[in-house]
């Protein structure tokens, strides 16, 4: 009898949860859209705004490229401390320490005064952007049960649909109509409108016990956090010479991958790790992770191609070359929405490996449009859109595979894991492209070698993802 009761109480409780449950869902993840969206628009903005800066600040644009670097190497160092972060403050606390240095960020970059100041200025952005990912894709995957985490993947890919559309064509506009101030200011009122929301809307976490908090890996935060900026300085510094044999280029990329070695072997040995490598033990993790690092390479290092292609091959100003590479951003954002719900019911060796194949087959379409004298514009943009289309069908889908059968307790290091790997392949595919890019030479003949580079790096993602799940989630 008392079994009886417990069970009608708990079938009557259930919707009432459920209820709850949903409530806290959808006021994450608007939460996250929103910080998502300053992120990935300031990510697109100040790729189209390179050459204005260089020009503004009177500096070569090898200089002016290390805003992007130094916002990169400054994610990498913070990237790691993220679930220690949201362990010992909580994950509301940390999201909005995250928002408020990318807001200050955004503001002192629109008040530098030379291209060092800017350059460090960035950095203080990266720190904050680097806990974004991260503690928000931590926060969405927590609050969704696993049937709708595919719905949950597609919902963050949203910025991703709205950013690369949108991006290049106000950062074009910025800079032809007003001045490049506004490309940071411009970050200033999404900043406070997410501070504000995120403070009201977020449940607060519970009170962490200094007996309970988890401890930082000191060890493995000085071993990970300064191997992958060392990592990353080396690669930019390679790509910026053209030479990864140079000194200034080898020392620091050699540097980098000892400390990350030696972080890999303390994360298996340790009782608390900085960033609990177990996690690939699990094969699906594991396959979508290797899944995730080659097309991420391929993806993310051509994107620094399109908005070159267009200004020094075509003579474009920054606005059409915002507009012109619109229509990719839309086709990877709209596909993303289909296919990230798709994974919940579709199987992930059908899916992916399609998605990878018409990805490749659009990155080599392009290559061959690029690389000819006087080609329509629309066949260069209709090319990536293909290409897009694959994106599309293989990132977040990706995403949503590798984590959907771990436990809650373990998504905030999945989380990590997975921000650590796109951010680290995407910069190593920015500085392969631009040596590939600076070897060939900025010409048709040059953008074609690095297209069909990115091509086969694509297709190389085949052989993971033909270890994925054949079953349906």
């Amino acid at each position: 009898m008392a079994a009886t009761q417990a069970a009608v109480a708990a079938v009557e409780s259930s919707p009432e949860e459920h209820r709850r449950a949903s409530a806290v869902f959808n006021r994450a993840i608007a939460v996250v859209i929103i910080g998502s969206l300053m992120s990935v628009l300031d990510m697109t903005i100040v790729n189209v705004a390179l050459r204005s800066l260089s020009e503004a600040f009177r500096a070569p644009l090898a200089t002016i490229q290390w805003t992007a670097t130094a916002y990169t190497l400054a994610l990498a160092a913070v990237i790691p401390t993220a679930g220690w972060a949201m362990g010992r403050i909580g994950a509301k606390r940390a999201y909005l320490t995250a928002l408020a240095l990318f807001t200050l960020g955004s503001l002192l970059a629109a008040c530098a005064w030379d291209a060092g100041s800017l350059i460090a200025f960035r950095a203080v952005q990266g720190l904050g952007g680097g806990l974004l990912m991260p503690v928000g894709m931590a926060m969405v995957m927590r609050a969704a049960d696993r049937a709708r985490l595919g719905r949950a993947m597609a919902l963050l890919g949203l910025p991703i649909l709205v950013g690369p559309a949108a991006g290049p064509i106000l950062g074009g506009w910025l800079i032809d109509t007003v001045s490049w101030h506004w490309i940071f200011l411009v970050n200033l009122p999404v900043g406070a409108a997410a501070l504000a929301l995120a403070a009201k809307l977020l449940r607060p976490d519970a009170p962490v016990s200094t007996s309970s908090a988890p401890k930082l890996d000191v060890p493995g935060l000085l071993t990970l956090s300064p191997g992958l900026a060392l990592l990353l300085f080396g690669l930019a510094r390679g790509a910026e010479r053209g030479d990864f044999a140079a000194p200034g280029a080898i020392v620091p990329t050699l540097a980098g991958a000892v400390l990350v070695a030696a972080f890999v072997r303390r994360a298996l040995t340790a009782r608390e790790p900085l960033l609990d490598l177990r996690l690939l033990r699990d094969r699906t993790f594991a396959v979508g992770i290797g899944t995730l690092a080659l097309f991420t390479l391929g993806y993310f290092g051509s994107l620094l191609l399109g908005p070159l292609y267009w200004q020094q091959v075509r003579g474009m100003g920054a606005t059409a070359a915002g507009v012109l590479g619109a229509p990719v951003g839309l086709t990877v954002g709209a596909t993303m929405q289909i296919a990230a719900r798709r994974i919940d019911k579709a199987s992930p060796r059908r899916l992916i490996p399609a998605g990878i194949a018409v990805g490749a087959l659009g990155m080599a379409l392009t290559a061959i449009q690029v690389g000819t004298d006087g080609v329509a514009a629309w066949r260069v943009v209709c090319s990536a859109m293909v290409m897009g289309v694959g994106s599309g069908m293989v990132l977040m889908p990706t995403m949503t595979t590798a984590s959907r059968d771990l436990p809650k307790d373990r998504m905030a290091a999945a989380s990590t894991a997975l921000s650590i790997n796109s951010q680290l392949c995407a910069s190593v595919g920015t500085a392969l492209t631009s040596v590939v890019l600076g070897s060939a030479g900025a010409d048709p003949a040059g953008f074609r070698i690095a297209y069909e580079v990115a091509a086969v790096l694509l297709a190389l993602a085949l052989l993971p993802a033909s270890l994925l799940p054949r079953r349906r989630p």
